[in-house]
């Protein structure tokens, strides 16, 4: 079974490279499929860019960017409404939201993912203790924020499991 796994993970990163590459060319050409695939094997044959440790799982991926994606859909729509009304129902605030521990190594991901969605802006981090600090348009919807920043942490997590480091032997 582990050998069908690893032979089914192996050709759907070498699929994804090959269009990657295609992606790159601006065309899926038979030469940019060819030298892609040739590409990719050699890149996998000789581990480069293969990482030693930690994964990928697709599903919590997906979900992972399909909920950054309605977040996108859903803040455009929150923050025209306030732009198109007349009285401004805005009460800003900064907030600092703190991640789970094991999150932490995801923070740039969930600094980006947070950021790109309008009406909401990580203004800074505290890498060495895992806090965001969050400009939001509504204080209002505070605790629905930090639920929400707490299952996309869980999300990426899930979708890029990293292994515990270890421990460090103090002399």
């Amino acid at each position: 079974m582990s050998t069908m796994t690893w032979s089914i993970r192996r050709l759907l990163t070498i699929g994804g490279l090959v269009g990657a590459w295609c992606a790159l060319w601006g065309s899926a050409s038979v030469a940019n499929i060819l030298s892609g695939t040739a590409l990719a094997v050699l890149a996998m044959a000789l581990d480069v860019g293969t990482p030693v440790s930690g994964g990928l799982r697709i599903g919590p991926l997906v979900r992972f960017v399909g909920l950054v994606g309605l977040d996108m859909v859903m803040s455009t729509a929150n923050v025209a409404r306030e732009i198109l009304t007349p009285t401004d129902y805005t009460d800003e605030s900064i907030v600092a939201i703190q991640l789970p521990a094991d999150s932490r190594r995801h923070l740039l991901l969930l600094v980006v993912a947070v950021t790109v969605t309008p009406g909401t802006a990580v203004v800074d981090t505290d890498p060495d203790n895992g806090t965001l600090y969050l400009h939001l348009l509504h204080h209002d919807r505070k605790e629905a924020t930090l639920a929400h920043i707490d299952r996309l942490a869980r999300l990426a997590c899930a979708a890029l499991p990293v292994p515990e480091a270890p421990a460090e032997v103090v002399a």
